[in-house]
């Protein structure tokens, strides 16, 4: 007994055998929603698919634990997980909390009262000149104290979102 064409499978199965999996060497395009773990919190971030986070899969460009759970998915695959503190940003970091000189926020000849508020983000060079983002955590007489730890550290992160795009190479724009 023979079966009719097409009787067994569809065009969207076809369609899903083309999909490339996320794998190292990929270039991925997601779209997500981050929480605090703990709960019904807030969003932290928001990637939407209009503007998609995107990233080379195997080249330390994203946390470990964040790629491991995204590998093997493809194209039109949604995906919900946590990430503990330790495979996420790890625990704050007390050495990260900085007493940096008033005199460093020194602009042209004074002192730029705008960043010194607690909760505000300045950006602040290292010994080496590279950039590092920092929050003023306290003010005091002739001192600031920054955080430089990541936003994100102590927290049990909570991803949910869409693989959107999943090619060999990063699109050209």
């Amino acid at each position: 007994m023979s079966a009719a064409c097409g009787q067994f499978t569809s065009t969207a199965y076809f369609r899903g055998m083309n999909k490339a999996s996320i794998a190292p060497g990929k270039f991925i395009e997601i779209s997500y929603i981050l929480r605090e773990a703990n709960g019904d919190s807030e969003e932290l971030e928001i990637c939407p698919a209009d503007d998609p986070f995107g990233f080379m899969a195997g080249e330390e460009q994203v946390l470990p634990a964040f790629e491991g759970a995204l590998i093997g998915l493809k194209s039109g695959d949604s995906f919900d997980f946590k990430l503990s503190v330790e495979d996420a940003y790890g625990e704050e970091d007390e050495e990260a909390y900085v007493e940096v000189p008033k005199s460093a926020f020194i602009v042209d000849g004074e002192l730029d009262e705008s960043v010194l508020e607690i909760g505000e983000v300045v950006p602040m060079q290292t010994e080496d000149g590279d950039e590092v983002i920092g929050v003023v955590a306290e003010l005091r007489l002739n001192s600031v104290v920054v955080d430089f730890n990541h936003p994100f550290a102590g927290l049990e992160l909570h991803f949910v979102g869409e693989v959107l795009r999943v090619l060999d190479a990063p699109p050209a724009r």
